[in-house]
Order: structure tokens, then C-alpha cells, then sequence
């Protein structure tokens, strides 16, 4: 069973399959070898902005086995709600707290976490954070949580090179029934901000303009639907 704040909804293409793996082979490993498994851990995976991170966390949640009680809290969004789904998730066997970073320094929010992670921890259960930076690198007002967090299973999420980032815009393109020619991803990837959630983004304005149009994905079309020069 999966538990979600209210208006926040897991996205459906975020599996373990549709991530473009590049160098983040021993993260993937480890995350779906806990998702799959009800063992006692925590895992804090770190990364920049579009670099992968949310989308291996809610893909974490999506394999849960079937029954698991599962927990996502997109914790930039929920701001000082977290107080309220972090008590209501304690029975959870698999927590997941995305942008964790977006709370630190506010001294309620982070004694809710320390809370959550005793509870989870004393249940065997397990947590899985992530955060722009390391647990070290991070200016925590209760050190007891940011120590807690600091002996867990870090991985640094990496963003992809430029052949991993034509292979996830292809693949994202497909999952849309779109037909990405190379030259119109190349294209893509001259032009516009690389990280995936930008191009997930910007595919979107590009399927609705396709259906529209009725056109295939040439470069000229791509430039005129985004106004480009």
C-alpha cells in the first residue's frame, strides 16, 4: 500500500527499467536489491538538480512487493506539512523522503526526522532520502539526525554523458509514442539544459504540439513549435 500526500501522484514512466543507468550501476544495484528485499537499511542518494535522484526514488517505491506499506514525501513541496505525513508514516516499511535538504534548519521538521527514522529503524524497516549534497555536506540545526543520515549507504547520483543523455531522451520520447529522430535529439541536446527532468518538460510540449500538428519530429518543426530562431 502506498501512502501519498494529498494532490501528489508517483510518475508512472519513474520505473527501474526506464532509468538510464550510465554510472550509477552500484546505486541502482543497491536500491533494487532493498526494494526487493524487507531488510533493515538506509540509503541517501545525492545529486544535482535532474540528475536522476527523484526518479530512482519514486521507481523504489513503484517496486515495493506487493503489500509492502510504502511512504513518498516530496518534502519541498509538503514544507512544514512534513510534520504531519512524517507522524502518520511511522508504521511504514519503506520511507522515501525526496529534497530532504529543503528542510534542514528548521528545528521541527528536523525532530520529526530523527522520530521517523527511530521508529522505522527499530522496525527493520527501511529509508531511502535524497538531497542535493551529502549528509557531511549539509548545515543540520539537530545534529543527532544529520549523524544518523551520515552512517547510512551514500551514493552520489551522476548525471549522464552525452551518449546516456541521447539514449534517456530517445527512450523518454518512446515511452510518448513519439519518434525521435537523432538529428532532432542532437538537436535537443545542443540547444536546451541537458538534465532529464528539463527534457522530460520539454517532450511534453513537444507531444501535445506533434498530436496537434499531425507532423513528425523534424528539427524545422521542433524549432517552430519552441520558437526558436
Amino acid at each position: 500500500m502506498q501512502q501519498l500526500p494529498l494532490g501528489v501522484q508517483l510518475r508512472e514512466r519513474a520505473t527501474f527499467s526506464t532509468f538510464v543507468t550510465g554510472s550509477n550501476v552500484e546505486a541502482l544495484a543497491r536500491l533494487q536489491g532493498i526494494t526487493a528485499r524487507r531488510e533493515r537499511a538506509v540509503l541517501w542518494l545525492w545529486g544535482a538538480e535532474g540528475s536522476g535522484r527523484t526518479h530512482l526514488l519514486q521507481a523504489a517505491c513503484a517496486a515495493a512487493p506487493l503489500g509492502s506499506r510504502v511512504a513518498y514525501l516530496p518534502l519541498r513541496d509538503l514544507g512544514e506539512a512534513t510534520i504531519d505525513f512524517l507522524g502518520g508514516a511511522l508504521g511504514v516499511e519503506l520511507l522515501c523522503l525526496d529534497d530532504v535538504d529543503s528542510v534542514i534548519g528548521t528545528p521541527s521538521i528536523e525532530q520529526a526526522l530523527f522520530i521517523a527514522y527511530r521508529r522505522i529503524e527499530e522496525q527493520g524497516g527501511r529509508i531511502i532520502a535524497t538531497a542535493s549534497g551529502a549528509p557531511a555536506a549539509l548545515r543540520w540545526g539537530l545534529a543527532d539526525i544529520g549523524s544518523r543520515f551520515g552512517a547510512s549507504e551514500i551514493f552520489q547520483i551522476r548525471a549522464l554523458d552525452e551518449s546516456g543523455q541521447h539514449e534517456a531522451l530517445r527512450l523518454r520520447a518512446t515511452q510518448r509514442g513519439l519518434e525521435l529522430p537523432d538529428e532532432t535529439a542532437r538537436y535537443l541536446l545542443r540547444r536546451f539544459p541537458r538534465d532529464m527532468r528539463s527534457l522530460g518538460k520539454l517532450l511534453d510540449d513537444i507531444d501535445v504540439a506533434s498530436l496537434t500538428a499531425q507532423r513528425r519530429l523534424t528539427v524545422p518543426f521542433v524549432r517552430e513549435i519552441l520558437g526558436e530562431p
